[in-house]
């Protein structure tokens, strides 16, 4: 056999030596991409799983900055005592960002329902059971205002919110006079307002008040209901595509309307938390608990753009925001590190809920 006749054969085994090269190398790297996928559609398919990967790496985290004396178990009852109102109001919060709006006037409503529990016992002198159920009657009709006006009217939930929340805060100061109803007056004469900041010995140190087990009882309920009731699939629907949801049979302003109003009560439960944890009635406490709420919202892995997000995250959310404001004040540092800590969360939070909401697409 001559050169020229062995070159063909010597080419083409080059080329199948190059092929398969390149073959492994697509393969290795097809297997990367897919690996990667797979942990970012299991993120979006399990939305709490960042927040509680976050929050256990910040126990760690504190556990060796502070020391043994962080996991005692007042500490740790301390932290959610300290979260337990955020966790109601961040409840509330949840439902309305999961369809893909917002509420503002969380915070407003939780302070004036408030105030009428405590106005309606001593100022017109109704039982207090009476004067509760009015507070709560009142944040349902706050939710109400809230859901027409973006449901039916068809107004932005972040206009109508931003401008009930001021509506709702001068209320809040008209009606009041701007007057605190002492801790002293309400235990001695309504100490059921004062019902959810019982505490409970369970011995060791641990510490529970009535106001935990209220948050932890509700995020048990709404859990159930979102995931395993048609009204809560109905308002993942609305939140991912509502026209979509409408063409399907959903009825969206029903939804809708049902949303706020359930937040709104859910706000007036907070407020009645409010005062327990508090002891007294103001309406200077608790007028940025919407910030507060949107922050564990956020931080708890749910989307912003609606129709994804797990009201567990945001509980794992409002414990991470507990444990680094109260680890960080263990530690010593400054309060204003807490809140740029925080921020720093907040944006990374955001940043991957972006990379995660690719998995969809």
């Amino acid at each position: 056999m001559t050169d020229t006749e062995r070159t063909p054969h010597k080419s083409q085994e080059f080329e199948s030596v190059l092929t398969q090269s390149a073959s492994t190398v697509a393969s290795f790297d097809s297997d990367d991409k897919s690996t990667l996928e797979k942990i970012r559609h299991f993120l979006h398919s399990s939305p709490a799983a960042v927040p509680l990967i976050v929050l256990f790496l910040s126990l760690l985290i504190f556990a060796v900055l502070v020391g043994s004396k962080f996991f005692t178990p007042f500490a740790l009852t301390l932290i959610l005592q300290q979260v337990a109102i955020v966790g109601i109001v961040g409840a509330a919060q949840t439902l309305v960002i999961l369809t893909a709006g917002i509420d503002l006037s969380v915070g407003a409503i939780m302070v004036l329902t408030s105030v009428v529990m405590g106005q309606f016992t001593f100022r017109y002198g109704l039982p207090v059971e009476v004067a509760v159920a009015c507070g709560l009657a009142l944040g349902a009709f706050c939710g109400f205002i809230n859901g027409v006006l973006v449901s039916y009217v068809k107004l932005p939930p972040f206009i109508v919110t931003l401008g009930t929340w001021q509506i709702f805060l001068a209320t809040t100061y008209i009606y009041s006079n701007n007057e605190t109803i002492r801790a002293q007056e309400i235990e001695q004469s309504a100490p059921l307002l004062q019902f959810f900041g019982q505490k409970i010995n369970l011995g060791g140190g641990a510490l529970f008040t009535y106001g935990v087990f209220a948050m932890i009882l509700l995020i048990a309920l709404l859990w159930y209901v979102l995931n395993y009731t048609a009204w809560g699939r109905h308002l993942y629907a609305i939140g991912d595509d509502p026209e979509a949801a409408q063409l399907s049979g959903v009825r969206t302003k029903r939804v809708l309307i049902s949303v706020y109003v359930l937040a709104g009560l859910i706000c007036g439960l907070a407020g009645w938390a409010q005062i327990g944890r508090n002891g007294s009635v103001s309406p200077q406490i608790g007028q940025f608990a919407n910030i507060e709420s949107i922050t564990a919202v956020v931080i708890g892995g749910m989307s912003l753009f609606g129709g994804r997000g797990s009201i567990l995250g945001m509980l794992f959310g409002a414990l991470i925001v507990g444990v680094f404001s109260f680890g960080m004040r263990m530690y010593g540092t400054d309060v204003q590190w807490t809140y740029m800590m925080i921020g720093v969360l907040i944006i990374a939070a955001v940043a991957v809920d972006q990379w995660i909401r690719k998995a969809a697409s």
